[in-house]
């Protein structure tokens, strides 16, 4: 049974500022729960409504009811497992290969698949403006995958780390260069913008290069694509190259 102190702290992780104080995450599902117990970072305690995880040390496990997982889950339909993790000292970060840097992304769901993206496509490190969503976001963790474990995510002043680096700078817009035809560099900073306002004008005069995907339908008029599936086809273009 899960006491009323378990109930009130796990439920509080779903609020950036208490995952902060406590310096705990949330994650749910045995998929994710089992990739990260695979990795570095540490357990704090598990909650299942199954006979799963019989490897994890028992004083950190603790049966659960259906109707009690569904008190302390953050999901509309609970799976069978929840597990708390301390959050990790942030890594070292080294320019190198390509970065991939996130101006303002605020939609969970995107940042989970693009961390996702990042880790099937070999990006070590992601950048994200401190604006963007917080990477221990429940809905951010559940849409990784378990691939939060494996690739290293930064948070900073975008504009700050641009003006000092020195690599190639990418951008995405309506009017740039179609990325079909470029020779694309093995070394670079590819940058993907907000969802509603794509790059943000300070970002937009630090970049160097301007990359477009084109539209091949035959009224041109959708706008723009999902970040995330952007990402995708930019990723997947670099690495072809």
């Amino acid at each position: 049974m899960v006491s009323k102190n378990q109930i009130k702290l796990i439920t509080s992780l779903q609020q950036k500022k208490y995952r902060k104080q406590e310096q705990l995450f949330i994650a749910e599902g045995v998929k994710v729960v089992q990739e990260l117990l695979n990795s570095n970072f540490e357990l704090q305690e598990l909650f299942t409504t199954k006979q799963d995880f019989l490897t994890v040390s028992k004083i950190k496990v603790h049966a659960i009811s259906e109707a009690d997982l569904k008190k302390i889950s953050a999901l509309t339909n609970p799976n069978t497992c929840l597990a708390v993790f301390k959050i990790s000292k942030s890594k070292d970060f080294v320019e190198k290969g390509l970065i991939v840097a996130l101006d303002d992304v605020r939609d969970p769901g995107n940042l989970g698949t693009i961390i996702r993206l990042c880790d099937w496509f070999g990006i070590e490190t992601l950048f994200c403006s401190e604006e963007s969503v917080d990477i221990y976001n429940p809905k951010v963790v559940q849409a990784t995958m378990g691939s939060i474990s494996r690739v290293n995510v930064v948070y900073g002043n975008l504009e700050t780390f641009l003006t000092k680096t020195k690599l190639p700078v990418f951008g995405t817009f309506m009017d740039g260069k179609n990325i079909y035809q470029e020779k694309l560099p093995k070394k670079g900073i590819i940058i993907m913008g907000n969802e509603a306002n794509g790059i943000s004008p300070s970002i937009e005069k630090l970049v160097s290069e301007r990359i477009a995907i084109p539209r091949f339908g035959n009224l041109q008029i959708t706008e723009s694509l999902n970040v995330a599936t952007a990402t995708a086809i930019i990723l997947s273009e670099f690495k072809r190259n």
